[in-house]
């Protein structure tokens, strides 16, 4: 009786296990190695941090599948989308277009689009890219280093996962799975405008008095 007891505890705490293993909604049970998941299911739940919630600012960076190499610390004063992707991923051939058409309608607006793929070789990833005309650069992270600095910052537990970046280069908001067009962009004006009202602010007012 006693062996029977413990045998059904054990079944019931590796069951809580697998539970664990499959979260994706970035609590503490949320996997830390995306890259050898493959592809994992994301809902497309959408979470934000107010500017006073935000953390340092990130710093990840890699080589792209041209030969150069890409940091988002070069990017601070703008706003950055991060995309985790690789080619044979359903959830992410079906947001493509969409990263696409953000790229192309808000790069004169100073907003970065980078892509973290996880697993293909450059022929698959470039394929994908010319499939779909992706005008942004994605880095190469078979190693998983670029996604384990994302992930010291922000919980990355399914693929896709989108992030985006304010313009101190800080987390504001993550989509784990598919990301909607629409909710991207909204998140992507909320940030500009969130960095329109600072410089605004900071400006001088013009109350001095005029010279002579």
């Amino acid at each position: 009786m006693r062996r029977a007891v413990l045998r059904a505890a054990a079944t019931a705490a590796a069951g809580l296990v697998l539970l664990a293993g499959c979260t994706s909604d970035g609590g503490s049970d949320a996997p830390e190695d995306v890259v050898g998941q493959g592809y994992q299911s994301g809902d497309g739940a959408t979470t934000t941090w107010a500017a006073g919630d935000r953390t340092e600012p990130l710093v990840l960076a890699g080589t792209d599948y041209e030969g150069t190499d890409r940091d988002v610390t070069q990017w601070r004063g703008d706003v950055v989308v991060l995309n985790t992707w690789y080619a044979a991923c359903p959830p992410c051939r079906a947001e493509a277009p969409d990263l696409v058409a953000l790229a192309q309608d808000y790069a004169d607006r100073g907003v970065h689009v980078l892509g973290i793929n996880v697993r293909d070789a450059a022929g698959a990833a470039q394929a994908f890219q010319r499939e779909f005309a992706v005008p942004y650069p994605s880095i190469a992270d078979t190693d998983g280093s670029a996604v384990a600095a994302l992930q010291g910052v922000v919980p990355v537990s399914a693929v896709p996962t989108t992030v985006v970046l304010d313009r101190e280069g800080r987390v504001a908001a993550r989509v784990l799975g598919l990301v909607d067009g629409s909710t991207l962009r909204a998140l992507v004006d909320e940030l500009l405008a969130e960095g329109d009202a600072g410089t605004a602010a900071a400006a001088p007012t013009g109350t001095g008095t005029a010279a002579p």
